[in-house]
């Protein structure tokens, strides 16, 4: 039999009498499912823990329920010595589950917020609002902001962490509203993380988590106060839920403001400084979307002057041109002006717009990431996280591990610590060599796209039709290159979302292994592993279409192989530009599909299964505990995946925006809906959430501040390598004109035949020989895309002066272009600051407040009683020097 150890658990009896706590049995609910109190009516529910009385189980194994019960039962009655009082009471719908309601009493609240350094209001903010600039839009705001006589605004404090001892200072008018229900759930939440139920060698078991996951639990959650769809009919309900759901996750409201002061109020800071990023990301989207739409309007309303695809597209030109296979043996000789419909979509993307659209992201993200900045800054005050970091408690995962006694260099005080200085290097050691490891394993995945690539590309050159004219229905807008992009996308996407739900376990099994110190901590070294798996993930696939392939082909007679065997992937005529839009457009619309499929129809279908399964029209009986529990849970990592989704989308749009301006557009009407979906999903569909303090986003900051440097180079190296718009500013501007060209005037025509080399068919080694196509004629020469001599010059095949100059052209302008918006970045970062003046008039109002009415009124205080103990000494020493005949 397993040793249990040493079990806590106080004398029942004595207990039950002091606290209140009955058992299951003793309790029946008292037939008011709206209710949020214990059955006497005054005491509010600030927790439910949920289990199953292993009495009633079906299959009833004595051992390891006793073994539960007595874990659970000591638990309990420590819940209960830290000053808690439980009731309980049996479901309405299933006698088997018990629901253990918790209520913190007003002693509890006070000395655990003192404990959690937890600010609390001292006085009413006598600071003024700045009145709006934009007068004559209050209209338009108005029309757009929630309505103030539904959900009113929350009256601003200046706030001080709480003292017990000086409690008077503190703006208190009612004892039941001082600590509201978040909080209260907050604090009641840190005793059940905290509270032992078994020591085992000396080392305690202890958390409400462990008990969950262990099942002994099968549940703990705040509750909701309402139903979503309508007010309670208690009238001490504050209908927070039902508010939140009319005006803000109802689709009706989606062109409204968000509630961020109520969603704060009701979910805790964690929840409201996300939607607080998500909200103004989608705003800056829109002028980045705007942007990108009159840069796409710009390219296709100028398609019909793009000289180059007219030149592919004419049959005397393109139509006349026949171009080398682009693999071995089986792959024919094709003209060029097959690629006529990929050239006049290239047209659109590939433009001068597609510079300008560049250059202004990168300016852009800037903007974005400083604003958001001040934006934080202003929320921090509002909502009191600006010290939180001094503030945050270590994890009961990590104290649980604390084994090994140190002295602290500060404090010259023991402490304990999970483990020493040199079982810390082997942990981080082992963890970097697992988080390699499954780095390489996306890498060897990316690998088997491209040998799909390069094996299929064959198999669709043989077999798709082969009009000669290139007029034939499906190879007009099917050819080989297409076919292999968009089912490679298709099948990479796959495989990323497969890898994704690997990758989520690897990464938590890491971090735990790690052992942080703090759930920050946790969350931050978490976010770093996952963001790094996501993003080799989602765009080593995009960096392969960007910047390798076509970029190391060779030419038709000495052709460049991987792995020996596998020739290596061409661009179209045009560049791979095309592709890298496709490869964008599948996996950002499918990421968006698959994630919405996930993140509403799955709560949705698993909550619609509990109901039919309920007994119909149960809700009118059944309690708010019980409702709540039939909910979904959250997960673990709260947000966690909310915020990974919208940076990799960030990303999207930043890092390979230069080939794709639509991608913003995309980006916001996703982001649109993303709000409200998950406003939706969290009010209707999921238990409550445990408060939580967030400082700010965490480890998500400098990550997007990374992608934001990166982004400058990737596009710019977009423009130079994947786009052709260095080769042809080039031809424009010196080679269409004498030395090199035969035209008097700076022009485009003639730009393809220029660019593409002359190959002697008889120059054909055996392995690289392509397929005769009778249809097309007997010929001695083919054309490849290079800049490369003719047979027959003294350095054929070698790379020709054109390419030099390309070359030197491309570097120039990533050099130029980098340089320019690094300045430009630089100077906005330095001309923003990252604190409003505002925001710093209120800082330092709140200080001045918290040094009078705290320290100052504490040492009148002082003063005043050492003043009174100064004259009774006084008096004292006159009557003993008084003569004792007096």
């Amino acid at each position: 039999m397993e040793n249990l150890g040493q079990t806590i658990v106080p004398d029942l009896g004595s207990l039950e009498s002091q606290h209140d706590f009955r058992t299951p049995e003793f309790e029946e609910f008292n037939g008011k499912p709206d209710s949020l109190f214990f059955n006497d009516g005054q005491r509010r529910i600030d927790f439910v823990l949920v289990y199953e009385d292993e009495s009633r189980k079906e299959t009833n194994k004595k051992g390891t329920n006793e073994k539960q019960r007595r874990k659970r039962q000591a638990y309990e009655s420590n819940l209960i010595c830290h000053g808690l009082q439980l009731e309980a009471t049996r479901s309405v719908l299933d006698d088997k589950l018990v629901f253990v309601k918790v209520h913190a009493p007003w002693e509890v609240l006070c000395t655990y917020a003192e404990i959690m350094h937890i600010k609390l209001p001292l006085k009413p903010n006598d600071l003024k609002n700045r009145s709006s600039a934009f007068g004559t839009l209050n209209w338009f705001t108005k029309v757009l902001s929630v309505d103030e006589s539904i959900i009113k605004p929350e009256q601003e404090f200046f706030t001080a962490p709480f003292e017990k001892n000086r409690m008077n200072d503190f703006y208190i008018a009612d004892r039941d509203v001082f600590f509201n229900p978040a909080t209260r759930s907050r604090i009641v939440y840190f005793i059940l993380s905290r509270v032992k139920y078994q020591v085992i060698n000396n080392v305690s078991k202890f958390g409400i988590n462990r008990l969950v996951n262990s099942g002994i639990y099968k549940a703990a959650f705040p509750l909701h106060d309402c139903k979503f769809r309508r007010q309670s009919e208690d009238p001490s309900c504050p209908n927070e839920r039902y508010l939140l759901y009319r005006e803000w996750a109802h689709p009706r409201s989606i062109y409204k403001k968000q509630p961020l002061d109520l969603i704060r109020k009701y979910y805790g800071e964690k929840i409201g400084i996300y939607f607080a990023w998500l909200g103004y990301y989608t705003q800056m989207l829109l002028l980045a979307a705007v942007v990108g739409v009159a840069c796409f309007l710009y390219g296709y309303l100028n398609q019909d002057n793009c000289t180059w695809s007219k030149e592919v597209c004419h049959p005397d030109i393109g139509g006349k041109i026949i171009m080398c296979p682009q693999c071995d043996r089986l792959c024919p000789f094709w003209k060029l002006n097959i690629t006529c419909e990929s050239s006049k979509r290239l047209c659109i993307f590939d433009s001068f717009g597609t510079l300008v659209f560049a250059v202004f992201m990168g300016v852009w993200v800037t903007l974005f990431l400083e604003f958001w900045k001040r934006r934080q800054a202003e929320l921090e005050y509002e909502w009191d996280t600006v010290e939180l970091q001094q503030e945050e408690q270590a994890r009961p995962e990590y104290e649980a591990r604390c084994t090994h006694v140190v002295i602290n260099e500060i404090t010259q005080e023991e402490e304990r610590i999970p483990f020493t200085a040199w079982g810390k290097c082997i942990r981080i050691t082992l963890c970097a060599s697992a988080v390699f490891f499954w780095i390489l394993l996306i890498i060897a995945s990316v690998i088997g796209i491209i040998v799909y690539r390069l094996s299929v590309f064959i198999v669709f050159s043989a077999k798709l039709p082969k009009n000669i004219n290139g007029t034939d229905p499906i190879q007009k807008y099917l050819t080989p290159q297409t076919a292999t992009s968009i089912t490679a996308s298709i099948i990479s996407f796959i495989i990323i979302m497969i890898l994704n739900t690997i990758y989520e376990k690897v990464a938590i099994m890491i971090t735990n292994f790690e052992l942080p110190r703090t759930q920050t901590d946790y969350e931050n070294s978490l976010t770093m592993k996952m963001f790094l798996f996501q993003f080799v993930n989602y765009y080593s696939s995009c960096f392969y279409i960007a910047f390798f392939k076509g970029k190391f082909v060779g030419y038709p007679g000495d052709p460049v192989y991987w792995l020996g065997k596998y020739r290596n992937e061409e661009c179209d005529p045009g560049g791979c530009l095309l592709e890298l839009t496709t490869q964008l457009t599948i996996i950002m619309g499918g990421k968006a599909i698959w994630n919405n499929i996930q993140e509403v129809l799955l709560p949705w279908i698993m909550n619609l299964i509990g109901r039919f399964h309920r007994v119909s029209g149960s809700e009118k009986i059944t309690p708010r505990w019980e409702q709540d529990y039939h909910l979904q849970p959250m997960g673990k990592l709260g947000l966690f995946y909310e915020y990974l989704e919208m940076i990799i989308q960030f990303g999207f749009v930043s890092l390979f925006v230069a080939s794709f301006p639509l991608a913003p557009l995309l980006a916001l009407v996703n982001n649109i809906l993303e709000i409200r979906v998950d406003a939706w999903k969290l009010t209707t569909q999921f238990r409550r959430l445990v408060p939580e303090k967030a400082q700010d986003i965490g480890a998500w900051q400098p990550i997007m501040q990374g992608i934001a440097i990166l982004a400058v180079v990737t596009n710019a190296m977009i423009i130079a390598f994947t786009s052709d718009m260095i080769p042809r500013l080039v031809y424009y501007w010196s080679f269409s004109v004498p030395p090199y060209g035969d035209h008097t005037s700076y022009t485009m025509e003639g730009y393809i035949n220029n660019t593409l080399s002359i190959f002697k068919v008889a120059d054909f080694k055996n392995k690289s020989k392509g397929n005769p196509y009778s249809d097309l004629g007997n010929h001695t020469t083919c054309r490849y895309r290079d800049f490369r001599y003719p047979p027959g010059h003294p350095q054929e095949y070698k790379h020709n002066i054109y390419y030099w100059h390309v070359i030197a052209a491309k570097l120039a302008f990533i050099i130029v272009m980098e340089h320019v918006i690094y300045s430009v970045k630089f100077f906005i970062s330095y001309a923003i600051p990252d604190v409003s003046k505002r925001t710093k008039s209120k800082i330092q109002r709140e200080k001045y407040l918290t040094q009078k009415l705290l320290h100052e009124n504490h040492l009148k205080d002082m003063t005043k009683n050492m003043g009174v103990i100064a004259e009774r000494m006084i008096e004292a020493v006159d009557n003993n020097l008084r003569p004792k005949s007096e």
